[in-house]
């Protein structure tokens, strides 16, 4: 990239990026987005003082005015200032000084930086071609231009290794896709319409905040509410009526529903025989599957579950809501396949309140220009491999050809990544490059080559989509970049110029990018109003009518796309390898949960700040109190959870919340913060799920003894 171009684009962003605020000095306040992955998405509101360089950002609160967060925001967002200004961010480019993993850096120039990345990208692309080079990256922040851009244009220009990104949620979409031909379901503001809700493998008071009030509304208006989780959580104490099978074995249970369901002739036939394929095999599979054998393998009693599909049967509206918390198995994708069936049986996707509700993300990304945004036609025809970023230690140790050089950002991969200490090992390979863009030194920045300092949200602009409600938003800067930070969209400008790349798309400025990616968008309305409601059926009931995109056009009960890719044409449950009756069972009979369980973090993020994770207590682990006596150990006692990937010590809290034979060890604290200095995904299963590529961590056994 030569100078004049990237002096163009440096001009172009400045203006862009210069906060909207009150043309008079003195304090003003700018709106913005927080870009968390989070469903809820909130609306905030930054208080500045001063102008320009030296603006100061003194309060952070939500937007009263936000239509869904109407201006609440979570305990760790409260506090978002305490990042912002933390005395440990990173504000100059780090060089490694010491071993992979010490920690120890020193500060360089950009200029050093970018020297260093351009010649080592280049020297590895030069003798082993550009799929030795690999993105790593989630959604640390899901705003558009943080998490794609830029950066997927550079991968794709160069021919890196793709990163398929299924560690969370897509599994969710496949597995309700294999019925529905979409993952498009209800908008859950709607849930407010129904009368029986079913929160199944959802925490909602804890990770969906801002939607418990609508549930509380749909409650006093006489709706009943129903939570199925294999742990007791916040809002299991909420419910009317809380369900509790073994983890895993939820997709028994539907079985044996819509074994009741057909048996006892609650179907909605007029909309059965209008819009679903398949029923009579459907009713052939689930014959056998009788409320006794399905109490076998759930742990449910035979009447709960009768019971269950009798009031979810015969209830109008009836709303299931789920969101990612029952992907997380070998049978991941089975789950929501199945789940999807029930709706269709009852007809509940006739009414408004009625159906099957989930992320609504897929609604927003309807608005984006995928090919636009990531410019795959950069690959020029060439065909490159894809690596699931859920078998990262596997991708970095077993790999060949190996990959040689990473760029890590929006991830903390050495924390969320199961199976960790693989890929502890792998990011320790003295062969490997590493480049991390953050905010702090995080566990993977420990084994960094390069640490490049990131911006937070309050200062770099950005849309962001929501994945919890149908509101886009837009995120205004509110502050310059602290030090030397950059946005993720400028990191990747900067390493293209390094590496003497010109192909312009690299260095298009952030409004053109928003601009390609958002066609139907008129940003420049976005940005003044701070967000728009994406298109939806104002009849709130978008499936009502049938017009399901599958080859039939209708609900596939019996499929024939699964049955291709060596799938059980109807819903069928198979016990996971890795469970209570798999072949480990015996050295390792507790069954793992890894769940969030805190206010003050989100997943790896905030547990390293002095107001977050110490105010959490720390990492422990959770045994009932029949499975803590036959171990000897009772509360507050240091104890080692362990199974043939790791161990790692915890103290231990005697719980109602679990039944006998689990364990829970919430997760994303940092390896400081454990005694023995693995993490909660030291431990976890990286098995993939059947189909939909993601992970499972939930099938994990371990044992646990006296530390």
């Amino acid at each position: 990239m030569c100078q004049a171009q990237l002096a163009t684009g440096a001009a172009d962003r400045a203006s862009y990026d210069e906060p909207m605020a009150d043309p008079t000095n003195g304090t003003h306040t700018v709106n913005g987005i927080c870009h968390h992955d989070c469903p809820d998405s909130c609306g905030w509101t930054v208080t500045v003082e001063g102008d320009g360089p030296q603006r100061v950002a003194v309060k952070m609160r939500g937007n009263p005015e936000h239509p869904y967060s109407y201006g609440e925001l979570c305990p760790k967002v409260n506090r978002f200032l305490d990042r912002v200004y933390s005395p440990d961010r990173v504000l100059r480019p780090l060089r490694r000084t010491g071993p992979k993993g010490s920690g120890e850096f020193e500060p360089i120039s950009w200029d050093e930086a970018l020297d260093e990345i351009g010649s080592r990208l280049n020297a590895v692309i030069d003798e082993h071609g550009g799929e030795a080079v690999m993105p790593f990256s989630d959604a640390g922040n899901q705003s558009i231009l943080a998490t794609q851009g830029i950066s997927s244009r550079l991968f794709h220009h160069i021919g890196a290794t793709r990163l398929l990104r299924n560690i969370c949620g897509p599994t969710v979409a496949a597995g309700a896709a294999m019925t529905n031909g979409t993952s498009l379901g209800g908008d859950a503001m709607d849930l407010e319409h129904a009368k029986l809700i079913i929160l199944w493998a959802t925490n909602t008071r804890l990770t969906n905040r801002h939607l418990w009030p609508v549930i509380e509304k749909a409650r006093a208006n006489g709706a009943r509410l129903v939570v199925i989780d294999p742990i007791r959580t916040i809002t299991a104490e909420e419910a009317d009526w809380f369900v509790q099978p073994l983890p895993g074995t939820d997709t028994a249970m539907m079985l044996a529903m819509m074994h009741v369901i057909i048996r006892d002739d609650l179907l909605d036939h007029e909309w059965v025989e209008a819009h679903t394929l398949g029923l009579d095999e459907l009713a052939e599979a689930v014959a056998a599957w009788t409320p006794a054998r399905a109490a076998e393998q759930c742990g449910v009693d035979a009447d709960v579950i009768e019971r269950l599909a009798r009031e979810y049967a015969t209830t109008r509206p009836a709303a299931i809501r789920t969101l990612v918390g029952g992907e997380h198995h070998e049978n991941g994708a089975m789950f929501y396949r199945t789940m999807a069936c029930l709706p269709a049986l009852t007809g509940a996707w006739r009414d408004r309140g009625g159906g099957f509700f989930r992320s609504v993300g897929t609604w927003q990304d309807e608005l984006i220009d995928e090919a636009a945004l990531t410019r795959p036609d950069l690959l020029a025809g060439r065909e490159v491999r894809t690596l699931n970023m859920s078998r990262l230690g596997e991708i970095l140790l077993d790999e060949e050809p190996p990959v040689r050089a990473m760029i890590v950002w929006n991830s903390n991969p050495l924390v969320i990544v199961p199976n960790a200490e693989r890929v502890r090992e792998g990011l320790d390979r003295d062969d490997l490059f590493t480049v991390v863009h953050e905010q702090f030194v995080t566990d993977t920045a420990r084994y960094a080559d390069i640490v490049l300092p990131a911006t937070t949200h309050i200062e770099a602009s950005d849309v962001s989509p929501a994945w919890g409600h149908l509101w886009m938003g837009w995120n205004e800067a509110a502050i310059e970049p602290l030090g030397e930070a950059v946005s993720n969209s400028e990191c990747f400008r900067r390493i293209a110029g390094a590496m003497g790349l010109t192909e312009p798309s690299l260095f298009e400025d952030d409004l053109t990018v928003l601009r390609a990616a958002l066609p139907a968008v008129d940003l420049d309305r976005l940005r003044a109003d701070g967000w728009m409601k994406v298109p939806f059926p104002e009849s709130g009931t978008p499936w009502a009518n049938g017009g399901f995109p599958t080859a039939s056009g209708r609900v596939e009960l019996a499929s024939d796309r699964l049955e291709a890719i060596g799938q059980p044409r109807v819903p069928t449950f198979v016990p996971p390898v890795e469970g209570p009756h798999g072949p480990d069972a015996a050295r390792f009979p507790l069954q793992l949960m890894t769940p969030k369980h805190h206010t003050r973090f989100l997943n790896s993020s905030y547990s390293q700040l002095p107001k977050h994770g110490p105010a959490e207590g720390g990492p422990f682990v959770e045994l009932d109190a029949v499975d803590a006596a036959a171990r000897g150990l009772a509360e507050g006692d240091a104890a080692r959870v362990f199974n043939d990937r790791a161990s790692v010590e915890v103290p231990v809290k005697i719980t109602e919340r679990l039944r006998p034979g689990v364990a829970s060890i919430p997760w994303g604290w940092w390896r400081d913060h454990h005694p023995d200095g693995k993490v909660a995904n030291s431990l976890t299963n990286d098995t993939l799920t059947e189909w939909g590529g993601g992970v499972a961590y939930s099938d994990t056994l371990v044992e646990v003894e006296r530390a």
